[in-house]
């Protein structure tokens, strides 16, 4: 198990290789499958050989790159990023299923740029040297700008460049904070070395501002919001999944382990900007996708305000709140990445995202009306699903904090039910509105396949979620402790104290 992170990174590369010197397009969709699939196996062995007692980095593999300017290939991972790690390795082999008919030119060069995906998404989570890290972090931008541009929908071209252009602007300011950091804090890109230095008020001012424009770009916030709409209507299902599950988490996952650590009392002192600026996304995204007549877009919208109760919760600076927010960012890429498989498979027999082109599909499909009411009421965070556990932690942290917030906040759950209810109403209920649905074929043996791990899931989150949630304890109590906010005065929740909450009278 000594390189078993360095392995998740490299076997979808050298698949990318294999699968350029490959022909016929049935052998490239087997092929990428298989390579994917085994990097899930591999990816598995760490989830029952962490140690949830340590707050330390875990699997850890240090090899010199650059040594005149301290610069390692180094990795590993804690409590905060082995779960995003987990997410990435399961979701890709779902992104080549679900794109196994949908993509039918230039499926070598497609399967191609998934891989590349997948292995700088594993790289961002597990780098352990900053330099890594932005290489990582950039390479992202290539493959997902051609999977937008070259098999997206009719704006593709637009959509592509406002993505790049808003994550290029956000990854130039990532760079000079990296840049001040390496100058400020001892000529060291190594990031744990680089959290406990103690720096100035000042340079704690302005990297926080660089890191946070860069990964609220990423999340995205309101008001950097405005590229992501337009990114997943272009994008092809897979590319809107690797987007809505992964892609926006790493925001997330940099305010965590690069604002909240290396610039504590600016994190502290600017809370009540990052608060405000949630609970607006919470009730902006939820009024719009009331708004939206494309499917595609409603739940573009929707991420926008579940991200918002992310935010919300890493900025109230509390165990349960930055637990809960940890754990919402992986209810979100289960669930949203189901929602967006079910829109391109309803697409894929329509070819419309108009929510009025369709009406009564459940009689045709029942299966699918099945699985589309799971995730929905899954998104809005029912009890038993696995988001109600994340939302439920994120407005507990944010009420033992700021009360007053977390009852506006509260808002945006009443609005997800009602645009989740009534995009469910409208879609599978009432009379068959046009003709040529009634004769829809339902989810096939594939399909099924692709849905129902993530079904699994839902449930088994949403009724025993204390593996997870065990797997976080020590690494955000350490992360508290570098904040200046020792975990027992911060209203840490023990697995025990959150089974009793949750059933409490």
């Amino acid at each position: 198990m000594g390189h078993i992170l360095t392995v998740l990174i490299f076997l979808p590369l050298a698949g990318a290789v294999l699968l350029g010197l490959m022909r016929g397009d049935d052998r490239v969709r087997r092929l990428a499958l298989g390579l994917t699939l085994a990097n899930f196996l591999i990816s598995v062995p760490l989830f029952f050989l962490f140690n949830t007692t340590g707050s330390e980095m875990q699997f850890v593999e240090r090899v010199p790159w650059v040594p005149a300017f301290n610069i390692e290939y180094a990795v590993g991972v804690d409590g905060i990023s082995l779960l995003f790690v987990l997410l990435t390795t399961l979701l890709s082999p779902i992104c080549v299923l679900a794109s196994w008919t949908a993509v039918a030119s230039r499926v070598k060069e497609f399967m191609i740029a998934l891989l590349v995906m997948e292995a700088a998404m594993i790289g961002v989570f597990v780098s352990l040297d900053f330099v890594l890290f932005y290489v990582f972090w950039e390479a992202m931008l290539i493959p997902m700008y051609l999977i937008i541009g070259v098999w997206g929908g009719p704006n593709r071209i637009y959509a592509a460049i406002k993505f790049f252009l808003y994550t290029l602007a956000g990854s130039l300011l990532l760079l000079v904070a990296i840049i001040v950091l390496y100058f400020t804090g001892g000529h060291t890109f190594n990031i744990l070395s680089l959290m406990g230095q103690p720096y100035s008020a000042t340079v704690q001012f302005w990297i926080f501002w660089a890191f946070f424009l860069a990964f609220a770009i990423k999340v995205p916030m309101f008001p950097f919001h405005t590229w992501l709409p337009d990114a997943h209507v272009e994008a092809p299902t897979a590319g809107s999944v690797i987007l809505a599950s992964l892609l926006l988490k790493m925001g997330g996952y940099g305010f965590l382990r690069f604002c909240l650590p290396m610039a504590p009392q600016a994190s502290q002192a600017s809370a009540g900007i990052i608060l405000t600026l949630s609970v607006i996304a919470i009730l902006y995204g939820a009024y719009m996708a009331l708004a939206q007549t494309d499917l595609k877009k409603l739940i573009a919208y929707s991420s926008v305000s579940h991200m918002g109760f992310v935010t919300l919760g890493i900025f109230v600076m509390n165990a349960p709140g930055i637990e809960g927010a940890l754990l919402q960012m992986i209810n979100h890429g289960i669930t949203t990445g189901a929602l967006f498989l079910l829109v391109g498979m309803a697409y894929d027999r329509t070819h419309s995202r108009q929510i009025a082109d369709y009406g009564g599909i459940a009689r045709p499909m029942p299966r699918y009306g099945a699985m589309l009411v799971i995730f929905a009421l899954s998104s809005l965070g029912l009890p038993g699903t696995n988001s109600f556990v994340g939302e439920f932690l994120v407005l507990l942290g944010t009420f033992m904090a700021y009360p007053r917030v977390a009852v506006i906040a509260t808002l945006g759950v009443i609005l997800a039910a009602v645009y989740l209810l009534w995009m469910v109403q409208r879609i599978l209920f009432g009379p068959i509105t046009k003709p040529e649905n009634a004769g829809l074929a339902d989810l096939g043996l594939r399909e099924m396949a692709i849905l129902t791990p993530l079904v699994l899931l839902v449930f088994w989150i949403g009724f025993y979620p204390n593996p997870l949630l065990s797997m976080l304890h020590a690494s955000v109590d350490h992360l508290l402790g570098q904040v200046g906010l020792p975990a027992g005065q911060a209203g840490a929740a023990t697995s025990l104290q959150l089974a009793e909450v949750l059933t409490r009278p």
